[in-house]
């Protein structure tokens, strides 16, 4: 649940949390350490760690606990592939009459075949005897959005399941805004009167965070009050890398690296900015997406964030290519507009999150996906 770790870990959470309010609840099993804190707050945490062999997540208490504790729940939700928590649960609950679920999170996506040619073949040698395995026997592998399920049918040759588009979700943004962009602009106040375009995500080139700064430094000269600022945890090093290319490119000056942002200094950098930049080569949802489009900031993505069609449709953004020349127009379109059209885009991200990434409606929706008594999210009622 090491929140850093993006995705899977927010979603699980916020499921948490809007299950409470639908009048449900949840438990989560993690294979964190005992020691951790991640989670809580969150209702019951089990920590069933420490784990073997690496990232794999090898884990000899899993299984018995599953079999002893799983009979206790309506449903067991899966996040995530490719690690051993998605095979101990297929071994504790295959042909029992606990269901359970698969939340892939982008992780069947055809770009990571492409882009890592030696993991995908790893993956292909442990895919059928075991992740086709949970996927086939999964009551339901759940989805995101409709591109992501489309996508999902391209990586494996053999493939099995019975899909479901259940959505993604976050809960409205806590706190008070103003107090939020003051607490931003006091921990970073040479971005103060500033025009400030947003990166919030891990720093990995997947996020095409060189297109960023390279599309940044193509339009900067334009304006000179444009600053961008790039805030994210820094695993691999990649920092530095991005830091040089921003120097050859003459804009070092203009960006500003937070690192990892959280709570009310993160909402506080949605809040001072105005617009979101997310050019990713592979997304499947992108947490910080909705996130931005709930803070009726406009958001600037690739046509590789699987929800891209959502945020055309609703013209809450742009979209275009994951490439540098993509990233580059995209940007210049988002420039030129007037303050009219940036005022009905802004608009249009707050209606699009409410529309389609709110968590009351996502998790409904999963309640009734897994069998649940159905619900009705309450801002839908109101409405």
């Amino acid at each position: 649940m090491n929140p850093a770790q993006g995705g899977p870990s927010e979603n699980a959470a916020q499921i948490c949390r809007a299950l409470t309010g639908l009048g449900g609840s949840a438990d989560i099993a993690t294979l964190d350490e005992p020691s951790v804190t991640w989670g809580d707050g969150l209702g019951r945490v089990f920590r069933l760690g420490p784990t073997r062999l690496g990232t794999y997540g090898y884990s000899e208490r899993l299984v018995g606990w599953l079999r002893a504790h799983a009979i206790e729940y309506n449903a067991v939700v899966v996040h995530g592939l490719w690690q051993y928590h998605g095979l101990a649960t297929w071994r504790a609950l295959s042909g029992t009459q606990v269901p359970y679920y698969v939340f892939t999170h982008g992780m069947l996506d055809p770009w990571f075949k492409h882009r890592f040619p030696l993991k995908h073949l790893k993956k292909q040698l442990y895919w059928p005897w075991a992740e086709y395995r949970v996927l086939r026997d999964a009551s339901a592998v759940l989805f995101t959005c409709e591109e992501e399920r489309r996508l999902a049918r391209q990586s494996f040759g053999q493939y099995r399941a019975n899909e479901a588009v259940v959505g993604c979700g976050i809960s409205s943004p806590p706190g008070n805004a103003a107090e939020q962009r003051e607490l931003f602009l006091r921990r970073f106040p040479e971005l103060r009167d500033k025009r400030l375009l947003l990166f919030l995500g891990r720093l990995h080139p997947k996020k095409g965070c060189d297109l960023v700064v390279e599309s940044f430094s193509a339009v900067a000269q334009k304006d000179p009050s444009l600053h961008l600022v790039m805030a994210g945890p820094d695993h691999a090093g990649y920092q530095a890398e991005l830091m040089s290319l921003a120097m050859r490119a003459g804009v070092a000056s203009r960006i500003c690296w937070t690192g990892m942002l959280r709570d009310e200094l993160k909402w506080g950098a949605f809040r001072a900015a105005q617009a979101f930049t997310l050019p990713s080569h592979q997304e499947n949802f992108g947490i910080s997406v909705a996130e931005a489009l709930a803070c009726s900031l406009p958001v600037l993505l690739s046509n590789k964030v699987n929800i891209w069609r959502e945020i055309a449709s609703a013209q809450a953004g742009l979209v275009g290519d994951d490439t540098p020349a993509g990233a580059t127009s995209t940007l210049q379109t988002w420039v030129a507009l007037d303050a009219t059209q940036r005022e009905r885009m802004a608009q249009n991200a707050l209606r699009c999150f409410h529309d389609h990434f709110h968590i009351d409606a996502t998790t409904a929706q999963l309640m009734n996906t897994i069998g649940a008594p159905p619900v009705t999210p309450p801002h839908q009622s109101a409405a």
